[in-house]
């Protein structure tokens, strides 16, 4: 419900920015009438495909500048530079495009073009009030709230509702609070009926009542929770809001968003822009058929020299967790003799580990052994750069010892990462939670800069022979 709420105001905010768009490019060829002449007779492009492309250079301009992103209650004077930004940036590309290609000759270019990015700048911020005073208006009167929650059950989880209950254009509807039991007897200052579930099935209060919104309200003897909330919380269609105490406010180290007076901390792991997503998946498409093209002799010959050496199949499938918990089938190229964990279960591999083959030993070292991963990359289940996928055996467990550890699991993972260049192989469960501090800086910061850096550092150990 939660999706095709934000799908619905994405889509009806595209489509309005659509048709006043396409109404700029009708005022525009209006005052310049020639524009058009050379588009019918000189270029012959119907009047139909002009305007169908240029409405669509625009909304990929508008996605990639992240105007769709964040769509519910957006300050209007915020909304109004985003807007322009993005106007700025498309109108240049068109300006540098018709200069290069001369299309349109060399006489009023610059004029044509001023007037034109004005008319886009004025349509669409119109069009982007107009939205959000509606939205404003509805909020005022308690329609299209978003779905919320308050964790915490002392005063200032009390304090935070009234706020909210005060201020109807905040946009949040409060169905209750969870509790955050902590093995002591908890005291609490609102009504149990108002309780709704404890942090513990946090999950299940998500899904059953579609929240899109929850609220960290904790008493300050209860912050030692805190990472333990976060790290319960990890649904991507759910925004999660920290109240900051007075150090966190005076110190200005936190960067808060302010409800109408109530400043909210607003944890979101989704700091990579639109346009670098699309690159970074593009990068992951392109590397993945270069490399299975490119290395298909050295595949065949690591698959011949594993089946000589030892008995079993030369690519080696296994069950891993992906991006929110989906599991799928990771390929390697087999460096263990079979049934290795028969007798042991799931085990870490050691530095002499018995159980890998002679020729399994140089692979790991080369990291050779992982190039069948580029087909899972290629699939979409994996990425060049992201953390390690784990077997679910071990998800499970390091969910219930490592605080926050279920965070890593919000992207895609990835053959390489920035744990697996700063940080040895695990050999136990402190390896494991020192990797995830790496692991969860990664998803905090991610972008293509980091991925490049962490892809030239993965170079330098493959040549060095630093596997495993």
């Amino acid at each position: 419900m939660v999706g095709l709420n934000r799908n619905r105001d994405i889509l009806l905010t595209a489509l309005l920015d659509a048709l006043m768009i396409g109404l700029a490019w009708f005022i525009f060829v209006s005052f310049r009438p020639q524009v058009q002449q050379i588009i019918l007779e000189e270029i012959q492009i119907s009047l139909t495909v002009v305007v169908i492309a240029h409405s669509a250079y625009w909304l990929m301009v508008f996605l990639i500048a992240g105007l769709y992103k964040h769509m519910y209650l957006v300050s209007r004077f915020d909304e109004f530079l985003k807007v322009g930004k993005a106007s700025v940036l498309g109108t240049l590309f068109l300006y540098f495009f018709i200069t290069a290609t001369g299309i349109f000759g060399p006489e009023g270019i610059l004029q044509n073009i001023l007037i034109y990015f004005v008319l886009i700048l004025l349509l669409v911020t119109i069009n982007r009030f107009v939205i959000r005073s509606i939205q404003r208006m509805y909020a005022m009167r308690g329609k299209g709230l978003h779905r919320a929650v308050i964790v915490g059950t002392g005063k200032t989880a009390v304090n935070v509702f009234e706020d909210l209950l005060r201020n109807k254009t905040h946009g949040m509807q409060v169905l209750g609070y969870v509790s955050v039991p902590n093995g002591r007897l908890e005291y609490s200052e609102v009504n149990e009926e108002d309780i709704i579930g404890d942090l513990d099935n946090i999950d299940d209060i998500i899904e059953e009542l579609g929240i899109q919104e929850i609220i960290v309200a904790l008493e300050p003897e209860k912050r030692e929770e805190l990472i333990r909330v976060i790290g319960n919380v990890n649904h991507s269609g759910v925004r999660l809001k920290l109240l900051p105490d007075f150090h966190q406010l005076v110190s200005g180290l936190n960067k808060t968003n302010q409800i109408f007076g109530l400043p909210l901390i607003e944890i979101s792991p989704d700091v990579m822009p639109f346009w670098e997503k699309v690159v970074k998946r593009i990068m992951d498409i392109v590397f993945s058929i270069l490399i299975l093209v490119l290395f298909m002799p050295l595949f065949i010959a690591i698959i011949i020299a594993v089946k000589l050496t030892s008995e079993g199949p030369a690519i080696y499938a296994q069950k891993r967790t992906g991006k929110n918990g989906r599991p799928f089938t990771m390929y390697k190229f087999r460096t263990m003799y079979v049934d290795a964990e028969e007798q042991t279960g799931p085990t870490w591999a050691t530095e002499d580990d018995p159980r890998i083959t002679k020729i399994g030993r140089w692979l790991r070292k080369l990291r050779l052994d992982e190039l069948p991963q580029f087909v899972n990359v290629l699939k979409g289940e994996m990425s060049l750069v992201g953390p390690r996928p784990e077997r679910p055996f071990f998800v499970e467990k390091f969910k219930k010892e490592i605080p926050m550890y279920t965070r890593r699991l919000r992207v895609r993972p990835g053959i390489t990462g920035w744990a697996q260049v700063k940080w040895k192989y695990d050999a136990s469960l402190d390896d494991v939670m020192e990797k995830t501090k790496y692991d969860l800086f990664y998803i905090e910061n991610m972008s293509l800069r980091m991925d490049f850096k962490i892809l030239i550092n993965t170079l330098f150990s493959v040549i060095r022979a630093k596997g495993r």
